[in-house]
């Protein structure tokens, strides 16, 4: 991996083996670019672009004197080749310690799957609330466009 950031004394790290960390001091919060490369040249590097908060908040944990900055991502690979296809199916175990993550990301991933299902009910019922509403308007629009015809209609009967 290849992590760019424009900040720090070393803008360009290359890191090529586990764990895939860098270790800094500083303050303040920009963004990073990682790029991945993979074994196989035919496979594309892929790009991320992570916003790096050194600074304890929401999204930023401390353990032992140590901020914390983790994102999870995945990459797919729906047709890997013929080079790539066995080092993905034959991956080493990695040291447990490196694996671990400060945060549950699958608990964060649950949190945020019943939130978009908990919106997108409110917003149905938000859509069904407002269409009653304007077809009650169309409905009182049209009675009376009605009226006012009718008026109209007896005014110039009178004239």
């Amino acid at each position: 991996a290849v992590v760019s950031t424009q900040s720090t004394g070393q803008p360009l790290r290359v890191l090529t083996k586990p764990p895939y960390r860098v270790s800094e001091s500083g303050w303040g919060e920009f963004e990073i670019m990682i790029k991945v490369f993979f074994h196989d040249p035919s496979e594309k590097p892929v790009t991320f672009l992570h916003l790096l908060k050194l600074f304890q908040n929401e999204t930023v944990t401390m353990k032992d004197n140590t901020l914390i900055s983790e994102t999870y991502d995945e990459i797919i690979f729906t047709e890997p080749t013929s080079l790539m296809y066995p080092l993905l199916i034959n991956t080493k175990a990695l040291d447990p310690s490196l694996s671990q993550h400060h945060h549950n990301f699958e608990e964060i991933e649950r949190k945020t799957f019943t939130a978009i299902v908990e919106a997108r009910r409110k917003i149905k019922t938000e859509i069904a609330e407002l269409s009653a509403r304007i077809k009650n308007q169309k409905e009182s629009y049209q009675i009376i466009k009605q009226e006012v015809k009718e008026l109209e209609q007896e005014q110039n009967t009178k004239t």
